[in-house]
């Protein structure tokens, strides 16, 4: 058995694969603050209690979370001191020397991570081949080391120059604080991001410190915790790229768990793409706190190096903190089921991006909130079963929803209650939407030619109206969609990602160096591997590497010919190059000569296999039809609509919207003009007629 657990801004999710009956079972609970370890085991509690299942008869974990994401942009980490070459200390603070907004006077850019008076220099030189100039000043490491005790520092960051072209003098001062500071955490750039550009380079290496000593304690106690309640199986961490790492590499490495749990959401997206044999799909997954889209191309989905966390302005491009960092390739908003909807400066409605989350939650949580949320106005409207949410764990007072929206935007606003909900419903639509179609055309393609898939607690709510705003054809909403990136955990594979900078033009390459390098990479890959128990013979390779025409500032990635490299290789080389390139920007350049950046070597294991099919309590001969109630729809007003049982519903059974389906972790809301049919795995596929 393996479990995978998500912990989202509101609720935890919990998947349970059984490989010997083949059943999936799922749970939820709320997320506790501050120590979201709790929810964790309350959930593993659930599932021994509904199911049968102690923690002790599961070999292996498959942990995501918002730790690192929420200390950075929080705030929240640990007190950081930087070691850089001395004369850089400024580079965190000059960045780029861009302004990503050039029309706002009053600009405001990102914060350092790490303060100006604990930047600090040391005496050193290294050039762009590798090549000592300058060697390091030991002697200074002892006042470094007395200043770093002095400030209470917990984490350091070094960052030399041109240390990804030789490694030796930062491992020399990574040794010296080991010996000299023991009980400090420090993070080498030659470790964290060994390739090109100081800047990046300096903030990811910074922000991995930043958040290293609170990720290492939290995981810490999360293994103890388990190994303590009997667990003696492997434990693994999705990271931002969609692959699993050993729990020792995320504690070493905590800055790519920086968008592990949407990552989930998209893994899940390939696994029921190949399930469904739906090669392209948009994935749009919405939680409690946000919204993530996702487009899976040709059965995956895009990995981008460029990231950036804690934005200022969360869609303004430069106004955040870069991470070089392999990271699935989505969009994100504050758009979830806590969302609270207000009026602005000028009186207009508006939602998000702060969320109610589950302390003190929306006002119909009856946890202490007052403010009108998106889950508020759902219940208001109809969509949800105040007592059937979370299968009726949880009750929910519709006269609290009511009232916070009549407060605080129905009578300052001089409409209905209903109005107001409805109001909030569709803004929280039309800003997913307008978000999905820029992520998508934005690649060069058109958001009418996929079908969607809609998960999240509060995704198949709100996923209807957005596929009809997109003009989609067809919607899926898949078995367990409440809790489906928890799913995404157990079908993701183990890797392991090494990088290499080594910057020459293409014809004038040194390939036996080339080879030599890619090997040790390989080698490293395997050995992670065999961390988990993965044996070579079952592993894969992906070789890339990032070029660039002559002279470029930027790269694209294309894949490496297979086996040695050699000069007869080049033309294949050159030929993948110019076909991405035009596949890009419609153009390539004739004659120009081409250049080589960074390598990058990715040795994965298998991809877990798995079937979906959820278990029941549900009589299989059971009516899934349960009555009908009030529910307000845009076009028609109130409706009395069809409620049904997800759990009652038959594979090949068919019938029109307008239909709310019920289940313990989400609620699907159908509209009119649609076609419902169950597949043979029960998923719920929606034709939408435009």
């Amino acid at each position: 058995m393996k479990l995978g657990i998500d912990i989202g801004g509101t609720f935890t999710d919990f998947v349970l694969f059984d490989d010997n009956s083949k059943q999936l079972y799922f749970a939820k609970t709320l997320t506790t603050y501050p120590n979201p370890t709790v929810g964790i085991f309350n959930g593993v509690k659930e599932l021994e209690d509904k199911f049968g299942f102690p923690v002790k008869d599961m070999s292996g974990i498959v942990h995501g979370t918002t730790l690192v994401t929420n200390a950075v942009i929080e705030r929240k980490g640990a007190k950081t001191a930087f070691i850089t070459t001395k004369g850089f200390e400024d580079v965190l603070e000059i960045g780029r020397e861009m302004r990503y907004d050039i029309y706002d006077i009053f600009l405001t850019m990102p914060k350092p991570l790490v303060p100006r008076n604990l930047r600090m220099g040391v005496t050193e030189r290294v050039d762009i081949e590798g090549n000592v100039v300058t060697p390091l000043d030991e002697d200074a490491l002892q006042s470094l080391a007395t200043t770093l005790k002095e400030n209470g520092i917990e984490a350091v960051g070094v960052c030399l120059l041109n240390s990804f072209a030789n490694t030796s003098h930062e491992k020399a001062v990574g040794d010296y604080l080991s010996q000299h500071v023991p009980n400090m955490y420090y993070s080498l750039s030659s470790e964290i991001m060994p390739e090109i550009r100081e800047y990046e380079r300096s903030s990811a290496t910074a922000m991995n410190a930043y958040v290293q000593p609170i990720t290492d304690k939290y995981l810490k106690d999360f293994e103890t915790q388990l190994r303590t309640s009997g667990f003696e199986g492997n434990i693994n961490i999705i990271i931002s790229s969609g692959k699993l790492t050993t729990i020792d590499g995320a504690r070493k490495s905590p800055i790519h768990l920086l968008e592990s749990g949407p990552a989930g959401g998209a893994m899940a997206g390939v696994f029921y793409g190949k399930h469904l044999q739906e090669e392209n799909l948009l994935c749009f997954d919405m939680g409690g706190t946000t919204a993530k889209a996702c487009v899976i191309y040709e059965g995956e989905p895009e990995i981008t190096n460029h990231f950036e966390a804690g934005r200022v302005k969360r869609f303004k491009k430069g106004s955040g903190l870069p991470v070089r960092i392999p990271v699935i390739d989505l969009i994100e908003i504050g758009a979830g089921g806590g969302s609270i909807a207000r009026l602005n400066t000028i009186g207009l409605l508006t939602v998000g991006p702060d969320s109610a989350s589950s302390t003190p939650g929306p006002a119909c949580y009856n946890l202490g909130g007052e403010d009108p949320t998106v889950t508020d106005a759902d219940l208001v409207l109809g969509y949800l079963n105040a007592d059937y949410f979370l299968g009726g764990e949880m009750q929910l007072n519709v006269e609290a929803a009511r009232k916070a929206i009549e407060t605080k935007l129905a009578k300052p606003l001089g409409i209905s209650i209903e109005d107001a909900a409805m109001g909030i419903h569709k803004i929280v639509n039309e800003n997913m939407a307008n978000a999905a179609r820029v992520h998508v055309l934005e690649k060069g393609m058109d958001p009418r030619h996929f079908n969607m898939i809609g998960f999240g607690g509060a995704g198949p709510v709100h996923a209807f109206g957005v596929a009809k705003l997109l003009n989609t054809k067809r919607l899926i909403i898949p078995v367990g969609a409440g809790v489906t990136s928890a799913l995404g955990f157990l079908v993701s594979p183990v890797a392991s990602e090494k990088i290499h900078s080594h910057i020459a033009e293409l014809n004038a390459l040194n390939w036996d160096e080339i080879n030599v390098f890619l090997k040790d990479m390989e080698n490293d890959g395997y050995k992670f591997l065999a961390q988990s128990g993965i044996d070579k013979k079952d592993a894969t390779i992906q070789r890339v590497v990032e070029m660039r025409y002559y002279g470029q500032g930027h790269e694209i990635t294309i894949d490496l010919p297979e086996g040695t490299l050699d000069a007869r290789t080049i033309p294949e080389i050159e030929k993948r190059f110019i076909k991405e390139y035009e596949f890009r920007y419609n153009r390539s350049i004739e004659g120009m000569r081409m250049e080589m950046v960074t390598w990058r070597v990715v040795v994965q294991g298998p991809i877990p296999e798995m079937e979906v099919k959820q278990f029941s309590t549900t009589v299989s001969d059971a009516d899934a039809y349960k009555g009908t109630r009030k529910v307000f729809f845009e076009d028609t007003g109130y409706l009395d609509c069809p409620v049904y049982d997800r759990y009652a519903l038959k594979p090949n059974e068919q019938f029109d919207g307008p239909a709310i389906i019920e289940e313990t972790e989400s609620t699907t809301v159908i509209g009119i003009n649609s076609t419902i049919q169950i597949d043979k795995d029960k998923n719920i596929l929606i034709d939408l007629q435009h």
